[in-house]
């Protein structure tokens, strides 16, 4: 018996006998066990995903395709009528060119102030934290907020922007801030760019912090000014920041909503209106639930596309290491 013991210690030691299950066996059970963990974690995300986004995509779909009124049973089917009756809308083609205007200054004006803003600002001034906290504390207030201190500030008569046109001799813009077709437009985005330009300034501030200061000393070095650094150096190592602060930008223009509704309501004469204020208009004040599900699709489909594009030939070069396959190997 002790000798018969022995001999099987020995080839357990050897690896004549196994004393577990094989490698395929062991590396499968192992990887079921990855992907429940990973189901497990996963599982309550992907249920509020699927309840909160996917499954009200799918009902505004479906009901853009119906003439409803928001009660009773959907049974009056139209097919794409909604859809065309959108193209053949002023309105709405108005509110495709407001969102236009609204991103074209948006880029041109707002971004490039927010990043003069953040290269001064990143510079060695006196209390420029300060200075950081109060150009970034706009963004912190909410939009209803915001609407309401600039409906009292751009009050016909009483309000400061009417007290400071005319001590500036611009007697004539008073009362027409939010009233005049012609300016609501333009005083709606120096309220956008007041409330969001502090946002950007803080992207491109610790896009400007994570350059080496010793690439910029060599450019120093070898001779290179100030605009020349700037231009050949800190501009293009700012790419990435540029790049995703552009894209924020442009989709928050696209579905802006809360500040103009508060302000102007799409007024006057729907001159200020935007395809959310004209979503929310049709679908909730004149029960016009189906051709709002349509101005909805829309704006998701434009939303959509928009990104993809962006994703696919703007950000390509800033994802392309992003991920790794195989653990990082």
């Amino acid at each position: 018996m002790p000798s018969s013991v022995s001999t099987l210690t020995k080839e357990r030691r050897q690896g004549a006998l196994p004393v577990g299950p094989p490698a395929p066996v062991r590396s499968l059970l192992h990887g079921w066990g990855s992907w429940a963990s990973v189901a497990w974690f996963l599982l309550p995300a992907l249920v509020l995903f699927l309840v909160f986004v996917l499954a009200p995509i799918a009902v505004a779909v479906c009901t853009g395709f119906f003439k409803w009124g928001g009660t009773g049973p959907m049974d009056d089917f139209v097919g794409f009528e909604n859809y065309a009756k959108l193209f053949d809308d002023q309105v709405f083609l108005g509110d495709l060119e407001r969102g236009l205007y609204l991103i074209a200054l948006s880029i041109t004006v707002q971004l490039p102030f927010a990043l003069f803003t953040a290269v001064l600002l990143n510079q060695r001034l006196r209390g420029r934290a300060v200075y950081r906290m109060l150009f970034f504390a706009p963004y912190i207030l909410s939009e209803v907020v915001t609407a309401v201190l600039f409906t009292m500030i751009f009050l016909p008569g009483a309000g400061m922007a009417d007290h400071l046109a005319g001590a500036l001799g611009l007697e004539g813009l008073q009362g027409t801030w939010l009233a005049d077709p012609s300016t609501v437009m333009p005083t709606l985005f120096v309220v956008m760019t007041w409330k969001y330009f502090g946002f950007h300034m803080m992207l491109f501030l610790a896009g400007l912090q994570s350059i080496p200061g010793e690439i910029l000393e060599a450019a120093s070095i070898d001779g290179a000014g100030v605009w020349q650094r700037f231009r050949h150096v800190t501009l293009p190592l700012l790419g990435p920041t540029i790049r995703i602060s552009a894209f924020l930008s442009v989709v928050g223009a696209i579905q802006l909503f809360d500040l103009v509704w508060v302000m102007t309501a799409g007024g006057p004469n729907h001159s200020s209106e935007t395809m959310a204020i004209s979503m929310f208009q049709f679908g909730f004040k004149r029960y016009q639930v189906g051709y709002a599900s349509a101005i909805s699709v829309v704006l998701f489909m434009i939303s959509l596309v928009f990104s993809l594009f962006y994703q696919r030939y703007v950000l390509r070069r800033d994802l392309s290491g992003a991920v790794t396959s195989g653990g990082g190997r």
